[in-house]
């Protein structure tokens, strides 16, 4: 149906085609700018401004398939500047936990402390960012830090041992690593974390990894890693690594039209 004007007539059928679809011609697609000024159509008596009350009632979500791994959706009533801004969100604006920080204690592998650092920054995290704030310059706690622990070894005269994302151990009651030296000793040693509850209390499952097969390195005989490593909450524009989605795009939905007048003479060709 055609925008309705002040007299309750509708704009022509060719200005609403305009206004409304891209032409996919045979030259290059046409109409591909929405008409945002309010005026576009003042002569004719059609206001086109936009107000939240015109959005609600056009706008539409109808989701296709929704499920762990991927979803899809429909965004009806909406430019494709809209729709471009809800990818844009979709990467950079969802917070997510991502591992921030890594406390090494030996890594003997063949792999860099910082490359090592970098990869289980990218392992998925099986926790629900709406349970934990930000951390910005707060002492890490349970509200704000996850912390998972790593300690594998490859023993002498076995075969190459692969270290997967599954052997990242959880550890609800914080850091197990002290910040005092190996030369100081007594009951009052800081840890790096400050708990004050086991976070087991506050999460109804466990606070794994969402995959368990992703390969962080491989060990050979006389190997070992072994490091503590701190989860925060994060935004996708400020590294990647916070981006819930692996990619996320948008297409227009094709509607296609055949004009009776040209799709006859293609008949009477053919």
């Amino acid at each position: 149906a055609g925008m309705e004007n002040r007299d309750g007539s509708s704009l022509p059928d060719f200005l609403e085609l305009q206004r409304t679809r891209v032409l996919c011609k045979a030259d290059a697609p046409t109409h591909t700018e929405g008409f945002q000024y309010s005026g576009a159509f003042a002569a004719m008596g059609v206001d086109t401004s936009v107000s939240v009350e015109k959005f609600c009632k056009n706008f539409k979500i109808e989701i296709n398939r929704l499920t762990d791994e991927d979803m899809e959706f429909d965004m009806i009533g909406v430019d494709a500047s809209i729709a471009n801004a809800f990818r844009r969100i979709l990467i950079a604006e969802v917070p997510t936990m991502a591992i921030e920080k890594v406390f090494m204690v030996d890594n003997t592998s063949v792999i860099a402390d910082e490359v090592l650092s970098h990869r289980l920054g990218l392992i998925p995290l099986d926790a629900d960012p709406r349970l934990f704030d930000y951390i910005s310059d707060d002492v890490p706690n349970e509200r704000n830090t996850i912390v998972y622990k790593l300690h594998v070894s490859c023993e002498k005269g076995s075969q190459r041992l692969t270290v997967k994302s599954g052997q990242l151990e959880w550890l609800p009651e914080g850091s197990q690593l002290t910040m005092a030296s190996p030369a100081q000793s007594g009951d009052n040693q800081r840890t790096y974390t400050s708990f004050g509850q086991s976070q087991q209390n506050t999460s109804e499952r466990p606070l794994g990894v969402k995959y368990n097969d992703i390969t962080i390195a491989r060990l050979g005989p006389g190997q070992a890693i072994e490091l503590e490593a701190h989860a925060v909450k994060g935004v996708g524009k400020v590294h990647a690594k916070w981006s819930p989605v692996a990619t996320a795009w948008y297409r227009m939905l094709p509607e296609v039209l055949f004009f009776s007048k040209k799709l006859k003479m293609v008949m009477q060709r053919s």
